[in-house]
């Protein structure tokens, strides 16, 4: 009878990711406090957001310890969201525009 043998992670590991995690929070209310505005303030907002919850999904949910496969099942379909919303976006202020410049052009 075989034992399936547990991998163990250093609790150094999810230390370094909690600090790392509070300094991102951190850095995102900074945006707050300095009082940024426009462009800026929700570039710095996405992107602080964006890596705090891919850390958490790579370390705390284990998925880089997870197999390609399993990978591509998560971040395919997501990827594919993203960009099918992207064009849509895009299809919709061209739209947008040429309505626009129709009706003024009247």
């Amino acid at each position: 009878m075989t034992q399936a043998v547990a991998q163990q992670h250093p609790i150094s590991l999810y230390l370094k990711v909690w600090g790392v995690l509070f300094v991102l929070s951190a850095m995102s209310y900074m945006v707050d406090f300095y009082q940024l505005q426009g462009a800026l303030r929700w570039t710095l907002i996405l992107l602080f957001m964006a890596l705090k919850a891919g850390l958490i999904v790579a370390v705390f949910m284990h998925v880089v310890w997870e197999r390609l496969a399993v990978k591509l099942l998560l971040f395919v379909p997501t990827l594919a969201i993203v960009i099918f919303v992207a064009m849509m976006a895009i299809e919709g202020d061209y739209t947008f525009f040429n309505r626009l410049a129709s009706f003024l052009s009247v």
